[in-house]
Parts: structure tokens; sequence; C-alpha cells
């Protein structure tokens, strides 16, 4: 085994043997000999409440305000401060992936404005000031003087499925509709073998420090999530999202609400064979707990395997039955969660979580996708909703692999252990 020095060298001279964890994880299917790897690059893609902006930006000349009071961008509100910049006509705002649009709370949030930044959209900015003046004015990302994406707790080991064993159907966070009453449907969370902290869940090689990619642009651990614990332990990351891709980050619109999901990989060095052992853990390995939607109690087990294997990570679709569909409103255009078909024939792919929801909306079934079961006592219930994409997660994985290969990404020493 070789240290993180060791290992960068390789890097530089162009030795190193980096793997993806979906590579490593089907070796281990095969029965492959695993020994003489440096790397595995390792991503999740989910669902991140604990999502969060810190933006920087010129409203008005010097002079005109003393200090904002409130600050809407796109009608969502963003918090001033914790500096007043007084009198310089500049905010500092907070951001909350979660809050959502004055004028429309349930399709338009943090999420989708953040996404709208990184997509270079000009953005209406509206500030009214401690002496009660209202100063409008627009901007986009590239003219913020600052732009960063912090999380205060994000990349779960893994996460959990949900279901309603009442006798009532409930909304949820979970679900995009009611969740149906009696273990009728289960929605699912979690990238399973591939995701970081699956793969050093003793977090050997992730710390304070560490480097990783946030929505592609380059991140940095900063230390432990809020609730996390040594059996599940998630990070809070820092990343600047002028240098995000709108592929991977954006909203998911549940039957509570635009919630925002982003994506994360990070390369995990191969330093001992404790680490070895851990990045050989497959989906039938990972344990995925059930709970109860009401109250998050944890009612039963399966497996992830149950979730990732023998199903499809991306749903197909018939675009000609779609086409000669008479039904109006089109209930895949009314309930897409991400906002990525609008109905005859008009998907936005890049948009698409592959989450599923379409495959039982649509009356014609112009959506085909095996999305798998939970297993509770005796009872198959059924995945109707991914809040994980693993497709999304494997690109960044690969994509950062090749970062390594081209010697564009070094790995970094943690400079501190995170404690859970």
């Amino acid at each position: 085994m070789r240290s993180i020095k060791e290992i960068n060298e390789r890097i530089r001279k162009g030795e190193a043997v980096v793997l993806t964890a979906k590579e490593l994880c089907n070796m281990v299917r095969r029965g492959e000999k695993i020994e003489d790897v440096d790397v595995v690059t390792s991503a999740t893609c989910g669902v991140m409440s604990g999502t969060m902006a810190v933006l920087s930006f010129k409203v008005t000349e010097k002079g005109v305000f003393t200090k904002a009071k409130s600050v809407l961008l796109n009608d969502v509100p963003a918090f001033p401060g914790p500096c007043p910049n007084e009198r310089l006509g500049i905010v500092d705002v907070v951001l909350y992936g979660t809050s959502t649009s004055i004028y429309n709370p349930t399709k338009y949030g943090g999420g989708g404005l953040i996404r709208d930044l990184i997509e270079g959209k000009r953005i209406e900015v509206r500030v009214e000031s401690v002496e009660g003046k209202v100063i409008e004015s627009n901007i986009t990302l590239q003219e913020m003087i600052y732009a960063k994406m912090i999380t205060t707790r994000s990349c779960f080991r893994n996460y959990m499925a949900f279901v309603n064993p009442r006798d009532k159907p409930v909304k949820s966070i979970f679900s995009i509709l009611e969740m149906k009453e009696g273990l009728k449907m289960a929605s699912v969370s979690g990238c399973g073998e591939i995701n970081p902290l699956e793969k050093d869940p003793l977090l050997k090689t992730i710390g304070v420090g560490t480097k990783v990619l946030v929505n592609k642009a380059y991140g940095y651990v900063i230390g432990a999530g809020t609730r996390a614990t040594r059996e599940r332990p998630n990070l809070s990351i820092s990343a600047d999202i002028k240098g995000m891709s709108s592929y991977y980050v954006g909203q998911f619109i549940t039957s509570l609400g635009p919630e925002p999901f982003i994506t994360i990989a990070a390369a995990i060095p191969i330093i001992d064979y404790e680490v070895l052992k851990g990045v050989k853990r497959i989906d039938e390995e990972v344990q995925l707990p059930i709970a109860d939607v009401n109250n998050r109690e944890v009612i039963g087990f399966d497996s992830y395997a149950k979730v990732w294997q023998g199903t499809d990570l991306e749903v197909s679709y018939n675009k000609s039955m779609c086409e000669t569909c008479q039904i109006s409103p089109c209930p895949v255009a009314l309930y897409c969660p991400t906002e990525a078909f609008r109905g005859k024939g008009d998907l936005v792919k890049y948009k698409c979580f592959e989450c599923g929801a379409c495959t039982w909306l649509c009356p014609q079934g112009a959506f085909k996708a095996k999305l798998g079961s939970v297993k509770l006592g005796n009872v198959e219930i059924p995945i109707k909703l991914r809040q994980s994409c693993r497709k999304k997660a494997e690109v960044l994985s690969e994509y950062l692999k090749r970062l390594i290969e081209n010697r564009e990404f070094y790995l970094s020493e943690p400079g501190d252990k995170i404690a859970v």
C-alpha cells in the first residue's frame, strides 16, 4: 500500500491505477483479484436539504442605502448578513436551498434559483433597506463578487427507503404526490455502493480539507455535517458555484414543495488494507433501512441491491406514444419533479433525474423503467420514486477519474480527522 504522497507522485508520472467505484464493484462481483489499485473515485447524487448558497453582489452605488433589511432573488427570500456592508451598495446574503418563492412556493425554490444562476440566467433582485427604500436590479452569476455553496449536511453514508404503513395517505418531502397508505409504494434515497462514505466508512481518507467535486466544481470538506453519527456520517462541504454544471444540481419538487439536489464526488486513495476492504463493499452488502414516513422510525431493512442491481438506471421514453396522447393536462408534465418533461415529446434530458415517477404517472405507458422493490416482512413494496440519481453520480465519478488520469486532480492530505 502507498501513502497519499506516493500516490500523487504516481499520478504525476501517469502511473496511477484509477478505477471508478462502479468498475471496482463489478470486478468484485466477477471474482477478479483487486490489489494494485491506487485510487477509487466515488460519488453520490440526491436530494440534500442542507444546501445553501452564500452570495455577495452589488445592487446600487455607494451611499444609496445603509444596509439591507430583506432581499428577494427571483422572489425567493435570501437572508442578508452577517456583514451589513454599510453604505457600500453591496449585499451579502445566505440563500437556503429549501427556501421557496413567495409567489410560487410549490414550484420554485432555492435549488431552482441556484441552477438558473449556473445556467447564466439573469436573476431579478429586490432589496428593501432599513430606511424603507426599495432597490430593484438584476444580476448574473458571473457578475457576482462571491458565490459559494455550503452544505450543512450532505453526502450521507447512504440514506433509507420510506414507506407509509398507516391507513391514510400523507404528504412528504419523500413523495411527489401523497404517499399512498398501506405499504403500496416506497421512496428511496442513497447511491449504494458508489457512495463516498460507503467506500470510506471509517473516514480514514476523507477529512477536514479533503478536496472533492461538487456539481463538477472543486470543493473542500469542512467537517462533519449536522446529524452525523459514527454509524451514519455525513459531510459539510464548501465549493465555488461559478465552476458548477447545471447537469448535477437543481430542484426536486415534492408534495411539500421544492427541495435542492446536488452531486458530490470524492477520490478514495487506497492507503491500507482497511480502506481496500471498504471500497470492495457492493450493493448486496450495503444495508438499506426502511422507515415509516410518518415519523422516520426504522421498521425494517433490505439492501441497496434491490434498488440498483437488476434495475434500470435510466428511464426509456417512447416519444411516438406520447405524441398521439389526447389526455390534457399531461400528468407527467404536471408532476415531473425536476420539470424535465413539458409534454408532447418535449423532454429536456439533462434535467431528468431518472426518478421513475413518469413510469406510473403516464397513462399511455410512454415511460419505462424497472425500479425494483424493497421487502418489509413478507411484503414486497414497489419502488415508485428514486430521490437519488445513480446515473448522475456515475457520470461525475467517471469525470473525476479522467481528471486524475489527466493529472488535473491531485489528492489532498486531510488537515484533521472528522469527529463524529
